[in-house]
C-alpha cells in the first residue's frame, strides 16, 4: 500500500512536467524571432521562384498567367505603374528577378545577423509585390504573406533602435492575428462551417480536394464536423494565446501550424505551410510576459498604437458609410410613386406625355443598380427613344415599407403600379430587364396585357433555372452566402475598404460616383439577400410551364454564360418560345459578354443597346420623336424632363 502511494506522488511531477511542455509561452528572444521568421519565409519565397522557373509556359501565350490577358487586371492603375509591370513581366527581366530571388532567398537560409539581410529581405518583398500582379494565379495568398514578412523583417535588420524592432515585430504579429480572426468569423457565416459540412465539401472539389479525406469525412461525419468546428475555435479565437501570460501559446501555435501542414499535404498549398508559419515566432515572442527575461525591455506600445488607429479607421468607416448611404438615397431631381404595398419607388428618365412609340421600362438585376443601364440609356437618347429607369424596394432611395414577408410577386406588383403612375396612359411599354429584372419583367408582362409592347431578355433568369441548369443549382447556396457576407461586412463598416469595382470604372464618368455609393450601401446587399430567398423559394417551387405572352421578344444572351453553363441557353430559348408565333421574336448572343460585361463594358455594353434600338425599331409602328426637355445622359443620373405627373 506505501509503496503503491509513493509510486502515485512520484507520477505527480511527471503530469505536470508534461502539462507544463504543453502549455504556456514560447518564450524566443527579439533576434531570435526575427532570424526564425526570415528564415521560414525565406523557404516561401525560394519555393516560388524555384517553382516560376522551372515552369515558364505558364506565362507564356495561352499560359495560365499570359501577361496579354493578365494585365487587362491593371488597366485601372496609372501608365507608369503599367509601364514598370510590363517590363517585369517581360520574360528575361522576370527570368531574372526570380533568379536573384532564388539567390537571396539561399542567402538568408545560412547563419548570421549582419544588416546585409535586411537588405536582402527588402529585396525579398519589393520583388514580391512587383511580381505578384504578373504571376497571381497560383499563389493563393502565400506569396502575399511571405512578403508581409520579408518586408517587416528587412526593416527590423536596418532599424535603428530595439523600439523600431519592436513596433515592427508586433505589426507582423498583428497581422497575423488579424488574418486568423478575419478567416475564422468569415468562415462563420456559411452555414457549412456552422453546420460542419464544409470540410467534407471542400475534399470534394477538384482544385482542392483529396478523395481519400473525403471518404474519411463520408465513413466519420461526427470526427469531421469535430473537426470542422475545431479550425472554426483555433482560427476565432486565436488571440487567446495573449491570455493568461501566453498559457495558451504552445497549444494554440501547434494547432495552426498543424492546420497548416495539412493544408500543405491534403489540399496542395504546400507554400501556405512556410508562409504563415513564417510569422509564429513573432506572435511567440509578443505573447510571452515582458517579466520573461527572454523578452526583457521589450517595447508594447505598438497594440495600443494599432487600438488608435483601428478606433480612428473605424470613425473614419462610419463617416463614409454615412456619407454614401446619404449620397444612394439622395433622389433630390427624380421623382417617386407610391405602390399598393406602401413601397417608394425612385425613378428617373426622359418619359414626356408628348412623346411616341414605347417607353422602354429598365429593370435592373438583383444586387444591381440603375446605373447598370448607362450605356443602354445613352443609346436609348442618342435614338430619340425614352426610358424609364427605377430602384427596387429597399434599393438606392427607394423605400420598402411593406408590411408582410417579401416575395417575387411584391416586386411586380411595384412595376406594374410603377407604369402605371409613371408612363402616360395610352403608352406601350418594352420591358427591358437583366438577369432576375427579366423574369420580373416577364411576369410584369403577363399582367400587363395589352399595355406591353415587347420584352427584352438581357442574360435573364428563368423560373426553373435551379432545376434545369446543374450548375445553377449546384452555386445556390454559395450566391446566399456571398450576399451575406458582404452585407455583413458592410454592415460592420468594413465598406472603407472595398476598392470600386471593374464594372463600376466601365460606367460613364457622370454616375460612377452614386454607382459607388449605393453599391457600398449595405441596404442594397440587404435587398438582394431578401430577394434571392424569395427567388430561391419561388424557383424551386415552381413547376411551369411559362406562361402565353402575345409581345415582340429581345432575347440577349452573353456568351460567356451560355459557354460555361449550356442549359442556360435552352432556358433562353424557353424564354422566346414563350411568346406567341406573329410576333417578332429574337435571340442573340452578344460575343465575349459575361453576365456583368453585357451591361457594363462599353465596347459590349453599346453592342448589346445597338441591338435593342434596332429590335425597338424595326416593331414599332410609330416613329419615336424627340423627348421633351433635355434627357439624361445616363440611367441613375439625375434628369430634369417633364412627365413626372402621378409621382407620390
Amino acid at each position: 500500500m506505501l509503496a503503491r502511494f509513493a509510486k502515485l506522488r512520484a507520477s505527480r511531477p511527471t503530469a505536470r512536467a508534461a502539462l507544463s511542455a504543453l502549455t504556456g509561452p514560447l518564450p524566443v528572444s527579439r533576434s531570435q524571432a526575427i532570424g526564425a521568421s526570415e528564415r521560414i519565409a525565406a523557404v516561401t519565397s525560394l519555393l516560388s521562384s524555384l517553382e516560376h522557373l522551372t515552369t515558364p509556359d505558364q506565362k507564356r501565350p495561352g499560359g495560365l498567367n499570359d501577361w496579354a490577358l493578365a494585365r487587362y487586371g491593371v488597366a485601372h492603375h496609372g501608365r507608369p505603374l503599367r509601364k514598370l509591370l510590363d517590363i517585369v513581366a517581360d520574360e528575361r527581366t522576370s527570368r531574372t528577378l526570380h533568379a536573384a530571388r532564388v539567390a537571396a532567398s539561399a542567402a538568408l537560409l545560412l547563419p548570421g545577423d549582419s544588416r546585409a539581410r535586411g537588405a536582402a529581405n527588402l529585396f525579398l518583398g519589393l520583388s514580391g509585390a512587383l511580381l505578384y500582379p504578373t504571376h497571381r494565379y497560383g499563389t493563393d495568398g502565400s506569396d502575399q504573406a511571405s512578403n508581409l514578412v520579408q518586408t517587416a523583417t528587412g526593416l527590423a535588420r536596418l532599424a535603428p533602435s530595439p523600439a523600431a524592432q519592436d513596433a515592427l515585430v508586433w505589426y507582423v504579429a498583428l497581422q497575423s492575428n488579424l488574418s486568423y480572426v478575419v478567416s475564422g468569423w468569415i468562415k462563420l457565416l456559411g452555414k457549412d462551417w456552422r453546420n460542419g459540412s464544409a470540410l467534407s465539401g471542400v475534399m470534394r472539389t477538384r482544385t482542392y480536394g483529396h478523395e481519400r479525406v473525403w471518404r474519411l469525412t463520408r465513413r466519420h461525419p461526427r470526427s469531421a464536423r469535430a473537426l470542422a468546428h475545431g479550425v472554426l475555435a483555433m482560427e476565432c479565437l486565436f488571440p487567446v494565446l495573449y491570455l493568461k501570460g501566453g498559457l495558451l501559446t504552445r497549444p494554440v501555435i501547434a494547432g495552426v501550424a498543424a492546420f497548416h501542414v495539412a493544408n500543405g499535404s491534403v489540399m496542395g498549398l504546400g507554400r501556405f505551410i512556410p508562409a504563415f508559419t513564417a510569422m509564429h515566432p513573432m506572435v511567440a515572442y509578443t505573447s510571452t510576459p515582458r517579466s520573461h527575461p527572454a523578452v526583457a525591455g521589450r517595447d508594447d506600445r505598438m497594440p495600443a498604437a494599432a487600438a488608435l488607429l483601428m478606433a480612428g479607421a473605424a470613425t473614419a468607416a462610419a463617416a463614409l458609410a454615412a456619407h454614401r448611404s446619404l449620397r444612394a438615397t439622395d433622389h433630390a431631381f427624380g421623382a417617386t410613386v407610391t405602390t399598393r404595398h406602401g413601397n417608394e419607388l425612385a425613378h428617373d428618365g426622359t418619359v414626356s406625355r408628348t412623346g411616341e412609340g414605347p417607353v422602354a421600362v429598365l429593370v435592373h438585376g438583383l444586387g444591381a443598380l440603375p446605373a447598370h443601364f448607362s450605356w443602354y440609356a445613352k443609346a436609348l437618347n442618342a435614338d430619340e427613344r425614352q426610358w424609364l429607369a427605377y430602384s427596387r424596394a429597399g434599393y438606392g432611395a427607394s423605400r420598402r415599407r411593406a408590411p408582410t414577408p417579401y416575395h417575387l410577386g411584391e416586386s411586380v406588383d411595384d412595376l406594374v403600379d410603377l407604369i402605371e403612375a409613371a408612363v402616360p396612359e395610352g403608352r406601350q411599354v418594352a420591358l427591358v430587364g437583366h438577369s432576375l429584372g427579366g423574369e420580373l419583367a416577364r411576369r410584369a408582362a403577363v399582367r400587363l396585357g395589352e399595355r406591353v409592347h415587347s420584352v427584352v431578355y438581357v442574360d435573364s433568369s428563368h423560373p426553373q433555372q435551379l432545376d434545369r441548369s446543374s450548375q445553377q443549382g449546384a452555386n445556390a447556396r454559395h450566391v446566399e452566402e456571398m450576399i451575406r457576407s458582404t452585407s455583413v461586412s458592410l454592415r460592420t463598416g468594413l465598406g472603407l475598404l472595398m476598392q470600386t469595382p471593374a464594372w463600376i470604372r466601365n460606367l460613364p464618368a457622370p454616375v460612377r460616383s452614386r454607382a459607388m455609393a449605393e453599391y457600398a450601401d449595405h441596404r442594397v446587399w440587404t435587398a438582394a439577400l431578401r430577394e434571392w430567398r424569395a427567388a430561391e423559394r419561388d424557383f424551386r417551387s415552381f413547376e411551369g410551364p411559362l406562361p402565353r405572352l402575345d409581345t415582340h421578344a429581345l432575347v440577349l444572351s452573353a456568351q460567356h454564360t451560355v459557354d460555361r453553363d449550356p442549359d442556360h441557353l435552352l432556358l433562353h430559348k424557353d424564354l422566346a418560345d414563350a411568346h406567341l408565333a406573329g410576333r417578332t421574336v429574337r435571340s442573340t448572343v452578344v460575343e465575349a459578354a459575361d453576365h456583368d460585361g453585357i451591361m457594363t463594358d462599353p465596347q459590349l455594353a453599346c453592342e448589346a443597346a445597338r441591338r435593342l434600338v434596332a429590335f425597338l425599331g424595326d416593331t414599332t409602328a410609330v416613329p419615336p420623336s424627340a423627348t421633351a426637355g433635355q434627357p439624361s445622359a445616363t440611367a441613375g443620373q439625375p434628369s430634369a424632363t417633364a412627365g413626372q405627373e402621378g409621382a407620390r
